[in-house]
């Protein structure tokens, strides 16, 4: 996935209200995109358009699970789903995180 193409989201009608069940805004779901987020391609359920899983938080640290899609020759992302991590995807999630340097 290439990062450095990608402009901003595009929400369509069916994914814009979706994610309220899990307690998660649009700009909530947004923000782990620009904390630096845990990304992994998700093959089993790409028939259709490469799809991805984000891990990450959000600005108030909040750990989310963003399923994702891109759009427009890759300069958007789709978001699919946002929700808490499970607690198997927050172990995954800190294995990952580089520890803060003592100042």
């Amino acid at each position: 996935m290439d990062t450095e193409r990608i402009v901003g989201f595009d929400w369509d009608a069916g994914n814009a209200r979706k994610n309220d069940a899990h307690g998660v805004s649009q700009a909530e779901a947004e923000q782990v995109f620009f904390n630096v987020p845990l990304v992994a391609h998700d093959p089993a359920h790409s028939a259709a358009e490469p799809r991805y899983h984000a891990l990450g938080r959000s600005d108030s640290g909040r750990k989310l699970h963003v399923t994702f899609t891109l759009r427009k020759d890759g300069t958007l992302i789709s978001i699919i789903s946002a929700r808490p991590m499970s607690r198997k995807e927050r172990l995954i999630h800190e294995a990952f995180q580089t520890p803060e340097i003592p100042k």
